[in-house]
């Protein structure tokens, strides 16, 4: 696993024509971390008002553009996880909140804010219930930054990063459901019981040709093992151009940024 701990620095995004402030991504070492203070696993996220999700809209940080769902229903994704903490400790968060650390909340990039998810660490099989009610983390192959509270509950705050799965459990309402640890235990995890295998995903196509075409392609550049992987998304198949396995997150940072010099910009994290 990645050492240092992810953070975010502030940055100004466009959102559909207006200004929001926002949360980026920037660097922060683990150590002291002991000194935090206590836990505070069950506090409350309280109060977001759903009048703040943004559902559907969209808005710049760093030159890329981002879309936020129109619907989190059905929202069921795996990859890394950072965390943030003392740094931004009682700022303004996206959805106009205060950021509390030990409150159990969460930043996404895509997810309408006040919406409820849970967190289950693969590796761990702990899980977690966090409401979004920020954006990020802006960083390269993230697709959650936990409040220090979670992060904690669910063992990610001395690595700074774990592998984990997010499920949208709840629309976006200010309280969550009185139900919703009984919800929660509908949506299951599948606990990694092997080594993780983490690829970077380059592109997916409906064409296999196309896929085979953009894997001859990316062997000319010796970055490793290129395979296509057929899956099965709704009802089709799509062809999948993976470049890996790597056994940390470290490797699949490397490769990225390397990708990235290459001109190639939107790659995703795929775990297996």
């Amino acid at each position: 696993m990645a050492r240092p701990v992810i953070s975010r620095s502030l940055a100004l995004a466009l959102v559909t024509g207006s200004m929001i402030a926002l949360a980026g991504c920037a660097s922060f070492p683990h150590h002291g971390t002991r000194n935090l203070g206590p836990p505070a696993t069950g506090k409350p996220a309280g109060p977001c008002h759903p009048s703040s999700t943004q559902a559907g809209m969209s808005y710049v940080v760093f030159g890329k553009r981002y879309h936020v769902l129109d619907d989190a229903h059905g929202y069921d994704e795996r990859g890394i996880a950072s965390w943030y903490g003392p740094k931004f400790h009682g700022k303004l968060t996206s959805s106009g909140m205060t950021y509390d650390m030990y409150a159990m909340t969460a930043a996404s990039k895509v997810l309408p804010l006040c919406t409820w998810v849970k967190v289950s660490n693969l590796e761990s099989g702990k899980s977690a219930i966090v409401q979004v009610n920020d954006r990020g983390p802006f960083v390269r192959n993230r697709i959650i930054d936990l409040s220090f509270a979670a992060a904690k509950a669910l063992g990610v705050v001395h690595n700074g990063t774990a592998l984990v799965e997010v499920q949208a459990i709840a629309n976006p309402s200010i309280q969550p459901p009185k139900d919703i640890a009984k919800v929660s235990q509908s949506y299951p995890v599948k606990k990694l019981h092997h080594r993780a295998r983490l690829y970077v995903q380059l592109g997916a196509f409906a064409e296999h040709d196309n896929a085979e075409r953009l894997r001859a392609h990316i062997l000319l550049r010796q970055l490793g093992t290129v395979t296509v992987s057929p899956k099965r998304v709704g009802g089709r198949t799509l062809y999948r151009v993976l470049i890996g396995p790597y056994s940390n997150v470290e490797q699949v940072d490397t490769l990225t940024a390397r990708l990235e010099r290459l001109g190639y910009n939107d790659t995703e994290v795929v775990i297996e």
